[in-house]
């Protein structure tokens, strides 16, 4: 078997909208093409050998077992690497069910698909289940070595790859709470929402997080001071630099017992307690400058630590925390106690468990020795041997909750704290014999305050109750009714992508909102360009909804990034698609248009179900996805009388047709006309069909966000197909004698489109042509078919390019397909793009309209206005001047009886215009 190549998809794709993270690999069986599993000698045995717990895979015949039972029977091996590849992962602690294997149009070539929680762990997990195979259909067998070490290697990868107990605590609520988070590049801070609503944390710092807060509690004495002069109860206390200083320092606390801790140390390090003789205090000092540049000498209070969270000004947790220890059982040494503890699946290294292992070192021989006790020792019955001094989780502590035990002074003590300190989320650490009575009453102190407080003991006490902590997080960052969300308009469709985002941006702009949007030509915020290139893709997306100024975004979302990644985002508000035609068949094992129209509705399976999926009424295979979408549904058609629209506006669907010249929306019974085509510079004065079409996709989809119809009519108005705003989407040009149309046509379907435009010209039509040269040879002969129906004259060029066709052989199937319509038809080859449009332009004759297909776009541009163009509104939208008669206030339905039609109100009359946009508010 070959691995040829392996894809990780991140977000909602072809495969499955709910399951987003899966693993993708082509997987060529080579000589195991035509052979099942039991035609291999003894491979059921080894496989069942290795990894016996495959027994609990159900797949088709559905109950357990089932797996194995297609293995005996007989499967391809491509579907026993889908199942061993995820049982891996079960057994590395990442459980996870979700595959498919599905045969590629390559006999022997297939596609295994499987889920994934870590991604570098999902990657190891198909390479390892290849192997492993390999070798069972090679030798009969897989090493254990083999397969003791894979299953290491994946634990490692998802340890590697954990948030942290904290971090994981609150990023799973936000998913509760339907808030989207994503990991951002520096310092493990996540962000949770989108665009101007995000907040951020790391662990348990937040974005409201005080920087002054933060600094003064990791300044331990300085915090102390605050503390006391606010008459808190603290230690007796002082810091000291040098050893020589420690004598001095046990006498001014007020002698033994005393406490010894590094000024700025966490997580309990380098902290001795209950210490009695100099040379305990000695070796405690070094302990703690091991730690830091400074020691704190602190008189020790008898009594249990406890930690009370406070978050957002209230407390919202409390727990007690014992230091790590064994419970004797008058058998057993210390050791083996130590090693019987361990064994608690609870317990794990660090904080990748709910416990962390208790580690035995020298503190804590020199603690047992104190009491009397060594590692060989046998404690009696119920004897408490400590281990630790300092009762922190990450040393091998227990918590036992105390949240109903905690009397509401020291309630009030401790949210009084926070506030002193100024943290959002505080970790007040207090020592006291009985937290169930105020401090004052039994001698309890302040010891600690602690920015960025671990959760863990909160969420999982050893005993007691688990506390939600997480949720008074969120409710912090994001107060009941504030958005966690911008809204996100995703856009798809074989054509027209580019040129419908750019509208609907622009139909934002208008709201005064600052808009984010991604398109084949770059990725733009508000009115700047923040990247250029091809950036329709996942990366770009989330660049868009990583920023914080964003408060809409709208995505141009292409074929290329579904497959490869999948979409950036797991939902959006509103998804377009526009139409699905025969391009890109035959790359990423998509080869049918059935195919690819599944790829297409991934946008429009990802709209909220509050939401729209604003769908091509005229096109088939889009009009069939409201099938499958949990979203409302909005149709847009040139027709009017189109019988799907005709039924959905009846049942009170929203809907924007092209009638009687005009672009509208239908909602119900109504009639909303947004403007004149002849008035859209768009659409080249209503003589470009699929311009209109575009339009009314992007009315429709910003009105379904809520968009008012007189900003839809401003943006429409002003939102022109020029090589600055859409270069490469219908930019004309006027050079005077002549006319030159740029496009990025560059498949039948917008060849299609194109010639309606075309075909309509009066003068002699000048196509300048090509296509992409990774398209199937029967694409190139389609595209020279429509050619010749569109131009008199053709230049057949190639793209700089090729995508690993022979130079030329794209320009003869083209060819051929012109001389399959007429061999007489005039046509040359000029393989060079720049060399085709020069001959073309020298080469037009009066009154002419030479069109370009360009693979560079900007070149083509340059090259036009190298020829100084003349700049005016006619070169850009040849149409008639604006009639300024359009309709006002409600008037009879000039089409159908079966609606009422609202146009723009006169501007002269207030009291229209409120009544009018009473209406509006009434239809929404």
């Amino acid at each position: 078997m070959k691995i040829l190549k392996i894809q990780t998809l991140r977000g909602p794709n072809y495969w499955s909208i709910r399951r987003q993270k899966l693993i993708v690999m082509r997987l060529d069986l080579e000589e195991l093409a035509d052979k099942p599993s039991n035609e291999i000698p003894g491979f059921f045995e080894g496989l069942t050998r290795t990894l016996p717990s495959l027994i609990e895979h159900f797949c088709s015949p559905g109950c357990r077992g089932g797996f194995l039972s297609r293995v005996q029977e007989g499967t391809m091996m491509g579907h026993i690497v889908e199942h061993v590849a995820l049982e891996l992962q079960e057994l590395a602690g990442m459980p996870v069910g979700f595959g498919r294997t599905r045969e590629t149009s390559t006999p022997g070539t297939y596609q295994v698909v499987l889920e994934y929680l870590d991604e570098q762990a999902g990657r190891y997990a198909a390479r390892a289940a290849v192997r492993l195979c390999q070798s069972i259909i090679e030798t009969g067998t897989y090493p254990e070595a083999e397969l003791s070490q894979d299953l290491q290697d994946l634990k490692e990868f998802w340890a590697d790859a954990s948030l942290g107990p904290s971090t994981e605590t609150i990023v799973k609520e936000a998913e509760l709470k339907g808030i989207p988070w994503m990991p951002l590049p520096a310092r493990s801070m996540i962000q949770l929402g989108y665009g101007v609503h995000q907040k951020r944390i790391q662990a348990t710092l937040s974005n409201r997080s005080s920087v002054l807060a933060v600094e003064l509690a990791c300044d331990k004495e300085g915090t102390k001071r605050i503390l006391k002069e606010a008459g808190v109860p603290v230690p007796r206390g002082t810091v000291i630099n040098y050893l020589d200083e420690l004598e001095t320092a046990i006498t001014d606390v007020g002698g033994y017992p005393i406490v010894i801790k590094p000024l700025d140390g966490n997580h309990g390090r380098g902290i001795s307690i209950n210490l009695n003789s100099w040379e305990e205090a000695e070796a405690a000092y070094d302990a703690a400058k091991e730690v830091s540049r400074a020691a704190i000498v602190e008189r020790f209070y008898q009594g249990r630590d406890h930690r009370i969270l406070v978050i957002n000004g209230k407390v919202v947790a409390v727990a007690e925390r014992v230091p790590a220890h064994v419970i004797g059982d008058g058998k057993s040494t210390i050791e083996a106690l130590i090693e019987q503890t361990n064994r608690d699946p609870r317990r794990g290294d660090g904080h990748d468990n709910v416990l962390t292992k208790i580690e035995v070192d020298r503190t804590s021989g020199q603690l047992l020795e104190k009491q009397g006790y060594g590692l060989t020792s046998v404690p009696a019955q119920g004897e408490v041997c400590y281990l630790r001094a300092t009762a922190n989780l990450s040393t091998g502590g227990i918590a036992v909750d105390r949240t109903d035990d905690i009397h509401p002074e020291n309630v009030w003590l401790a949210q009084r704290i926070a506030k002193i300190i100024g943290l959002d989320i505080a970790g007040i650490d207090v020592v006291t014999p009985d937290i169930s009575r105020p401090l004052h009453e039994v001698d309890g102190v302040i010891v600690e305050v602690n920015a960025a407080p671990g959760f863990r003991m909160h969420v999982c006490p050893s005993e007691g109750i688990p506390r939600n902590v997480a949720e008074p997080v969120l409710d912090m960052l994001f107060p009941q009714g504030s958005p966690s969300r911008v809204p996100i308009i995703a856009i798809t469709g074989t054509n027209g992508k580019t040129t419908t985002t750019r509208l609907i941006a622009h139909i934002f702009k208008q709201t005064g909102q600052i808009v984010g949007y991604t398109t084949t030509d770059g990725t733009y915020i508000g009115n700047y360009l923040v990247e250029k290139g091809d950036n329709t893709g996942p990366q770009s997306a989330q660049l868009i909804l990583q920023d914080p100024t964003v408060e809409v975004a709208v995505l141009e979302s292409a074929r290329g990034g579904i497959l490869r990644s999948g979409l950036a985002f797991e939902s959006c508000d509103v998804g377009v698609v526009l139409n699905v035609a025969a391009d890109h068949l035959g790359l990423g094992d998509i080869n049918t248009i059935d195919e690819m129209a599944r790829v297409k509705s991934v946008v429009a399976e990802t709209a909220m179900p509050n939401g729209y999926a604003v769908l091509n009424a005229d096109d088939p295979l889009v009009a069939a996805m409201a099938n499958k979408v949990n979203a409302q549904v909005a149709y847009f058609s040139l027709n009017p009388n189109n019988e799907l629209i005709r039924a959905h506006t009846q049942r009170g669907g929203l809907a924007a047709v092209y009638e009687n010249g005009f672009l509208s929306i239908l909602k119900g019974d109504w009639t909303l006309r947004i403007e004149q085509a002849v008035n859209v510079p768009v659409t080249l004065g209503g003589k470009a069909p699929f311009m209109i079409a575009n339009a009314l996709a992007a009315s429709l989809a910003a009105f379904a966000q809520g968009v008012r119809i007189e900003d839809i009519r401003a943006a429409l108005d002003t939102f022109v197909a020029s090589a600055s705003q859409t270069p490469g989407r219908m930019n004309l040009f006027n050079l005077g004698q002549y006319h030159v149309l740029v496009d990025y046509a560059h498949n039948a379907a917008s060849y299609e489109a194109l010639g309606g435009f075309v075909r309509n010209w009066d003068g002699e039509r000048i196509g300048v042509i090509g296509g992409p040269g990774d398209r199937r040879d029967e694409d190139f002969v389609t595209l020279g078919e429509l050619a010749a129906g569109m131009f008199d004259r053709i230049i057949i060029k190639e793209d700089d390019d090729t995508r690993g066709r022979p130079r030329g052989d794209a320009a003869e199937w083209i060819g051929l397909g012109i001389e399959q319509v007429s061999a007489a038809h005039t046509h040359e080859t000029i393989l060079d793009e720049v060399t085709a449009i020069e001959t073309a332009l020298n080469n037009a004759s009066p009154g002419s309209l030479v069109v370009i297909l360009p693979e560079v776009v900007s070149r083509a541009i340059d090259l036009i206005e190298a020829r100084q163009p003349i700049h005016t509104s006619e070169s850009v939208n040849p149409s008639p001047e604006r009639n300024g008669t359009a309709p006002t206030g409600i008037v009879t339905n000039g089409n159908s009886s079966s609606h009422k039609t609202l146009a723009a109100p006169p501007a002269s009359s207030a009291e229209s215009a409120q009544k009018e946009s009473t209406e509006y508010a009434n239809l929404r």
